[in-house]
């Protein structure tokens, strides 16, 4: 899985890096053919840190979660929780459809 992290008006340091990619590293267990992880931070002018990541799979399926905090560490979770959510969705209405007696 490739993954990719960029800072935007702000500093990424190496611990903050370690924790997205950490994070972001649990997210094929929800769905498998996740193959690229994007992390964007932004930091804007109202110390607010806003966390973008974008999961691309297989078929260009792509998830988009989007979060701002005060903290990018918090922000980095809730935008991967927010993911998290979006993928089970997509893997229980796949399994769903796969099944269905029809």
């Amino acid at each position: 899985m490739d993954f990719i992290i960029t800072g935007r008006h702000t500093d990424i340091t190496e611990a903050i890096k370690n924790y997205a990619q950490e994070k972001t590293a649990k997210l094929p267990r929800y769905y498998n053919s996740i193959n690229q992880v994007k992390v964007l931070i932004d930091g804007n002018k109202h110390n607010n840190i806003s966390v973008n990541i974008t999961a691309r799979a297989e078929h260009n399926k792509i998830f988009i979660a989007e979060e701002t905090s005060n903290n990018a560490y918090k922000g980095i979770d809730l935008a991967v929780h927010k993911l998290e959510r979006q993928l089970r969705r997509k893997k229980e209405k796949e399994r769903n459809s796969k099944h269905s007696v029809g």
